[in-house]
């Protein structure tokens, strides 16, 4: 292999919004450049089954007003984690974790108020903007110290020893777990998504110019990081603890953890290894993105663009092709654009001797940040595809339901229903019941249907009904260990689950990211990020749903469960937000003024407020400015008032966000400043946050007077 330096993206072939070439090299390995994975036929839209949808019985202790959640709008009432006790010869014992089941109880709005801080314009400035009467500070970068023995960073001396026992790169989900029920302490839990080597090693060239060891290090700032804060001063400002045993702080790493496989599929042969051959036990999780908090007090993450991590596709055998290509991995070249070489540190990433390996990537993990000895878990379950993250909320009649996305163009949105219930209470056999609830149960993928289908032409006009809406169904995939899909076993459905959503025609969408059920309401958001594709020759043109052909902006989708019951197999569609320029008569905004909402491109996460307020987080820009967080009501006369709220830095993506219970604090991930064309070590496109080198981070902001964010 040559030394030549990777070659980037051509600008005038790019096709992801405003992300650099650069991004998309490094965070999917150019996914825009190589083929659509979903090549089926399937219909876009079809018709819903003409049976009548069986429904769930409903319960009327609704769990939407019974979850009263302790701080950071996480920990359901009566699920208080609580540490389990650690092997004899095993670290110092873990603190038990005090009752938080009544700290900080959100407040009980519907998101129909208005916001009172002034929207912040779009802007290009290489620093972090945030409201008047607002201020902000980095809570933990790149090469921070997490476990108590960390190094402190040394762009020159770095190695994969060091760098896994420090804040790993690029991160994304951001979670915030109470520690007491005064609100002083408690954990961070963070994504670390990808890496991008031009950015983090000095006089990189290409990747077949790093050392094995600098590979690892790689390796090492994958993952995900636990971190104990604390609160500063009684203000919305937290820090990182520096001082004192800090037991639960703890590094994920791709290359050094150990996973548990759970669910039907584990154990099957499409997971086994030579290296496993009893396919229970993954080394590692790859491309960490968006993730959620459960009722339990566990973090859940999902591995989205896993596919770049791996060569050798082309020769496996002839009849696995077709399965690797389905997920974006290539099966006619060795070293397909954007591979990151790292079977040269670990050879099973070469598929051509371990054709299975990945399979084992795409899941959805569960990470427990009380109980550090608890090995993380793989949940089969919940399906295998590009997971962006995903969302619990418990349903009326106690069942735990899942929602979760599929990142990329032209496939599907899906939920999960547990097969066992949430129990209530703080007892230490109440928190084991719950943590087995997403290792069985129900997995669905989402079917649409429209309304003013013949009115859509692809130019984003409004229907003459004004509403872009319509009825919809969630088609049943695998329950336990039994398939609904013809000639599909539960563990092909679960491991294979693009082919599973193929075959029983869902409904294609514009990169179905983040998914949001409101814990207030039960109504569920989802973020359709963009979809350049979308009309394209021989590609789905535009519907109700995604009602603009070569999509750049996206929009928000927003689901009502039959009788509100989020078991329910049927649902209420529409589109409260479709994103762009307000000047664009394309765009939506719940039929506000229009002239009174600030501009928005690539929604990529969502999340409410203790008031029940949508916060969104946008990836991409296509409008030129820098990517930020913006918020809106969702109910009442302010529904879709939306108002930019912050904006990061130069080259920079807005991930989390997370929003306290006591809504004082709004967290979010910095995810790649600076990553642009042309930009290195060396040659900085952006000096934030300590004007050096850009260096990935999470910070939080507060308002100065004490009151509550954005309210």
């Amino acid at each position: 292999m040559s030394d030549r330096p990777r070659l980037l993206p051509l600008l005038t072939t790019h096709r992801h919004g405003s992300r650099s070439p650069m991004t998309c090299l490094y965070r999917c390995g150019n996914a825009c450049d190589h083929p659509v994975p979903n090549r089926s036929d399937n219909p876009y839209f079809g018709d819903l089954v003409d049976a009548e949808v069986s429904r769930r019985g409903v319960v009327r202790a609704g769990a939407v007003g019974a979850l009263v959640l302790g701080f950071g709008g996480a920990v359901a009432s009566g699920a208080a984690p609580a540490a389990a006790a650690p092997d004899a010869a095993g670290p110092p014992t873990v603190p038990a974790v005090p009752e938080i089941s009544d700290f900080a109880a959100p407040q009980r709005g519907t998101g129909s108020g208005a916001l009172t801080f002034k929207a912040i314009p779009p802007n290009k400035l290489d620093t972090l903007v945030v409201p008047n009467g607002y201020d902000h500070s980095v809570v933990i970068r790149w090469g921070d110290p997490v476990v108590p023995d960390g190094p402190g960073f040394d762009l020159h001396r770095q190695t994969a020893a060091r760098q896994a026992k420090q804040f790993g790169y690029n991160n994304d989900y951001v979670g915030v777990l109470p520690l007491d029920r005064q609100g002083r302490r408690a954990l961070l839990v963070v994504n670390h998504e990808y890496t991008n080597e031009d950015l983090m090693f000095p006089g990189f060239t290409s990747q077949d110019a790093l050392s094995v060891e600098q590979v690892r290090v790689a390796m090492a700032a994958h993952g995900m990081s636990v971190v104990e804060i604390e609160r500063v001063d009684g203000t919305g400002q937290w820090q990182v603890v520096r001082t004192g045993r800090r037991p639960y702080n703890r590094r994920v790493t791709a290359h050094g953890t150990r996973f548990d496989l759970t669910g039907p599929a584990a154990g099957s042969a499409f997971l086994k290894t030579a290296a496993d051959p009893r396919g229970r036990v993954v080394i590692g999780t790859l491309n960490n993105c968006a993730g959620g908090v459960t009722p339990w007090g566990t973090v859940l993450s999902g591995e989205e663009n896993f596919n770049q991590y791996f060569v050798g596709g082309d020769a496996v055998a002839d009849e696995v092709k077709p399965k690797l290509a389905r997920y974006g991995i290539s099966t006619t070249a060795r070293y397909p654009s954007g591979s990151r070489r790292w079977e040269r540190a670990d050879e099973r990433f070469d598929l051509a001797k371990h054709p299975n390996e990945a399979n084992r990537f795409g899941w959805i993990v569960e990470i427990d940040p009380f109980d550090p000895e608890r090995r993380p878990r793989k949940h089969t379950a919940l399906g295998r595809f590009k997971h962006e993250g995903a969302n619990v909320i418990v349903a009326r009649d106690g069942h735990v339901v899942a929602y979760l996305g599929d990142d990329e163009r032209f496939d599907y949105l899906y939920k999960f229903v547990s097969e066992k219930k949430y129990r209530t209470g703080d007892s230490r056999a109440a928190r084991q019941h719950n943590l087995s609830l997403l290792e069985s149960g129900t997995l669905y993928v989402a079917k649409l249907d429209q309304t003013s289908a013949a009115e859509i032409d692809g130019s984003g006009r409004l229907p003459a009904d004004g509403a872009f809406d319509g009825r919809g169904s969630w088609i049943k995939l695998v329950s336990g260990d039994r398939s609904y899909v013809p000639g599909m076993t539960a563990a092909e459905v679960l491991t294979f689950t693009r082919f599973a959503g193929d075959q029983v025609g869902a409904t294609k969408m514009d990169r179905p990211e983040d998914v949001e059920p409101s814990l207030r309401t039960g109504k569920v958001y989802v973020a359709l990020t963009n979809n350049s594709e979308r009309g394209a020759a021989g590609r789905p043109a535009a519907d109700e749903a995604n009602p603009r052909n070569a999509n750049r902006h996206g929009q928000i989708l927003e689901l009502v469960e039959d009788s509100g019951d989020n078991t329910a197999e049927a649902f209420a569609w529409s589109l409260p937000i479709v994103c762009g320029d307000p000047a664009d008569p394309s765009t939506y905004f719940a039929g506000y003024d229009k002239t009174k909402v600030s501009p928005v491109s690539c929604p990529d996460n969502v999340a409410f407020d203790a008031a029940g307020n949508l916060w969104i987080s946008t990836d991409g820009n296509a409008l030129g400015s820098n990517d930020g967080l913006f918020a809106t009501p969702v109910e009442g006369p302010e529904r879709g008032h939306l108002k930019q709220f912050l904006t990061v830095p130069v080259g920079a993506e807005t991930c989390g966000p997370f929003i306290t219970a006591d809504n004082r604090s709004v967290f979010v991930a910095v995810q790649h400043p600076g990553e642009l064309t042309g930009a290195s070590v060396e040659n900085p496109a952006s000096n934030w946050p300590d004007g050096d080198i850009a260096k990935p981070g999470v910070v939080v902001a507060w308002r100065l007077d004490g009151a509550p964010i954005g309210t």
